[in-house]
Parts: C-alpha cells; structure tokens; sequence
C-alpha cells in the first residue's frame, strides 16, 4: 500500500539522485493538494489566501490563454521514497514559440526548504525539458518573492521586463518575467521570436 500522500502509477520520467519525477494526473490530487497546503506563505503572497481546496485540480487542469501557441501541458511531482511528493513542476511545452518551455510553477513545501531538494530536482527537470527540445526557458517571479528571484537567478535566469498589476487571486502583483537560453544565444534572440516579453509590448 502506498504511504500517505506518495504519487503511484506510471515508470518515473527521469531521477534526480533519490528523487524520482512523474507525470501527476487525477490519481494524485490528493497528493498534490498536501503540498499545496504545505506551503502556505507562496499563496498567501502571490495570491493573497491559502490554497483553496480546489487548488490542485486547478493545477492540473489549468491551459494557457485562448490564442496562445502551446503544445503540451505538463504537471510532474518528484517523489522521495518514504516519503511522498516533496517537489511539483508546471510546464507548457511549445509556449508562444517552438523551442520555449514556461515554467508556470515550481514548488517545494516550506518545512523541507535548505535540503537542496529544489536544486536537485531543477537541474534534473532542466536537463529533461532541454532532452525533450526545449531550447529557451521562461518563468514569471513575483518582485518582492525575494527566496524566489535569489533561486531562479542563482539557476542562470534574467530579466527580459516586468509586468505590473498582474491579478492573481485577491493580489495585484508586478511579475518580473525572465529567461534561460539552453543551447545559447542571446536575450535578443529570445525576443526576436517572442515579442510578448520585449519591454515595450503590451
């Protein structure tokens, strides 16, 4: 029997040292509802209340705007045995661009921050979405997250604009948008084939 909270099913898409990455679908709400839960404070500033009981279901079956160029959705979790899903991953494949993976979330619960387990598991996710064609990352970060942009700078993420008054549940939050290149180029490259993020676009 499956311990409480621990995602089963499918063979794992990659590992990250004792870590193991799954695609999550409706089997595993209540796993990922847990570690929703398990990170209050993320809620609570990007979106001013703690998750809802919905949120996981949201998350998965949450799609990019209408009009928006997308070719895959995915949800991943990272177990570690024993103990459960310690780490999530929201992806679009193909966003805007071909080539350009958005990083929609990336979650890690607050009682198992300063064990690496966040680094761990991005370096092993990076290195899937690059296998899998990604060749441009993209994220948004909320300004003032400060534990975030210290993270996503530390992985080789910069800044391509801000975004003011972005709603996100009750808050209206100013999200800086930033970007990796994974088989080089330039930032100006990236905004050749992406003009959404050019400073100047609505």
């Amino acid at each position: 029997m499956a311990a409480p909270g621990e995602v089963t099913g499918p063979p794992a898409l990659f590992t990250a040292g004792d870590l193991a990455a799954f695609e999550l679908g409706e089997r595993d709400l209540e796993a990922l509802q847990r570690l929703f839960e398990a990170c209050p404070d993320y809620f609570v500033l990007a979106m001013g209340d703690p998750p809802g009981p919905e949120a996981a279901r949201k998350t998965l079956e949450s799609r990019p705007p209408e009009g928006w160029a997308w070719s895959r959705k995915w949800t991943i979790g990272f177990r570690e045995a024993g103990a459960g899903l310690v780490a999530m991953a929201d992806l679009v494949a193909d966003l805007l661009a071909p080539g350009v993976w958005h990083v929609g979330l990336f979650m890690v619960p607050e009682r198992l921050h300063g064990r690496g387990i966040g680094r761990r598991a991005y370096a092993a996710l990076e290195a899937w979405m690059r296998g899998e064609g990604a060749y441009w990352l993209r994220l948004g970060v909320i300004e003032g997250n400060a534990r975030a942009e210290r993270f996503w700078e530390a992985a080789g993420y910069v800044e391509v604009r801000k975004r003011a008054s972005v709603t996100m549940g009750r808050q209206s939050n100013t999200v800086r948008v930033m970007v990796k290149p994974l088989a080089g180029g330039a930032v100006a490259d990236y905004l050749a084939v992406v003009d959404r993020d050019r400073p100047q676009s609505d």
